[in-house]
């Protein structure tokens, strides 16, 4: 009996150390509103997403929270991957199964780049294999959360791919030679140009407004 209690309280003490390194639930974020009560709010995606981009990334992030994080009992949350994988094997080749066909492969949508792909089958393959061992592996399998993980790289990357494109806006924005006519950036202005922009006047105009600042630079230098 004393050994039984002795293994309960170290599982239960290696759960709790496990517990920082749990990712963030990648469909709702906690605040705390006026009165002190905490709450929870779905996250908002990130600007500059394409519609596809942005369809993708609210799917994976909705599979992800249910299969991590969709159950909460006494401060725990658990979601159907911890579930299943009580079942002995069957339970684990199964969450295998939906983690790849529900999140990753729904995740290669969005054209991601190799290395990304590689990092998402890598958190799946921890998740299988730990899966495979009793008690210990469905502590971690509950703690490790591989599709949250996914979820929160897919977010990060097309993250920037957002903020690269809003870069592309401003100075799509900024050229004159994209610029539709009428578009007057003064009162009564008009400046001539293009109907619609293209990716290329505007890495152009980037280019050049570079160039032009060295240029003045080392012309003051000389003047010096």
């Amino acid at each position: 009996m004393s050994k039984y209690m002795a293994k309960k309280a170290g599982l239960k003490m290696f759960e709790k150390h496990l517990e920082q390194y749990t990712p963030a639930d990648p469909l709702y974020e906690e605040y705390v509103d006026e009165r002190g009560k905490k709450c929870r709010r779905k996250r908002e995606i990130p600007p500059g997403l394409s519609k596809r981009d942005a369809a993708v990334l609210k799917k994976v992030k909705k599979r992800a929270h249910y299969l991590d994080k969709g159950f909460h009992i006494c401060g725990f949350r658990f979601g159907w991957t911890f579930v299943i994988g009580l079942i002995p094997v069957v339970g684990d080749v199964t969450d295998a199964s939906l983690n790849y066909f529900l999140v990753v492969r729904k995740a290669r949508q969005a054209e991601l780049p190799g290395w990304l792909v590689r990092k998402m089958l890598f958190n799946n393959a921890v998740s299988a294999a730990v899966g495979f061992i009793p008690l210990v592996g469905d502590v971690v399998l509950g703690v490790w959360k591989a599709n949250s993980r996914n979820a929160a790289l897919l977010e990060e990357y097309l993250r920037v791919r957002g903020e690269e494109y809003l870069k592309i806006e401003v100075a799509r924005a900024e050229d004159p030679n994209v610029v539709k006519p009428g578009a007057g950036r003064e009162p009564g202005e008009r400046v001539e140009g293009k109907a619609t922009g293209t990716i290329k006047s505007a890495a152009e105009h980037v280019a050049s407004t570079s160039t032009r600042g060295k240029g003045s630079k080392g012309a003051s230098t000389s003047k010096a």
